[in-house]
């Protein structure tokens, strides 16, 4: 009887859920912070394309296939996801420290 008794096949990754988690768990609080701060201030503009890639690139990272083969790109996806939502951030502090220091 076929059903859900059948074994995983070799294919499939056991832990495929990790970095995805490791990426959300920085990267959707910061997202939520970062859209609430920009709209304070009449939308985020620059950054609006970072922003959305950001959260694309994150959901895309959950979304793959569980496969093994995927596991690069999965934690590729989750990396640069997470990048690009902590590039506004640390541009405000690279911006806040060279007007510091001049």
């Amino acid at each position: 009887m076929p059903g859900n008794d059948a074994p995983p096949s070799p294919a499939a990754h056991r832990t495929w859920w990790r970095a995805p988690l490791v990426a959300t768990l920085p990267g959707l609080p910061l997202l939520a912070l970062e859209y609430r701060w920009f709209a304070a201030q009449d939308g985020p503009g620059v950054f609006s394309g970072v922003l959305f890639w950001a959260a694309g690139l994150i959901a895309l990272a959950w979304v793959l296939p569980h496969r093994r083969s995927l596991r690069g790109l999965r934690i590729a996806a989750a990396g640069t996801g997470l990048g690009c939502a902590l590039l506004p951030v640390m541009f405000a502090v690279l911006l806040g420290a060279a007007m510091a220091s001049g």
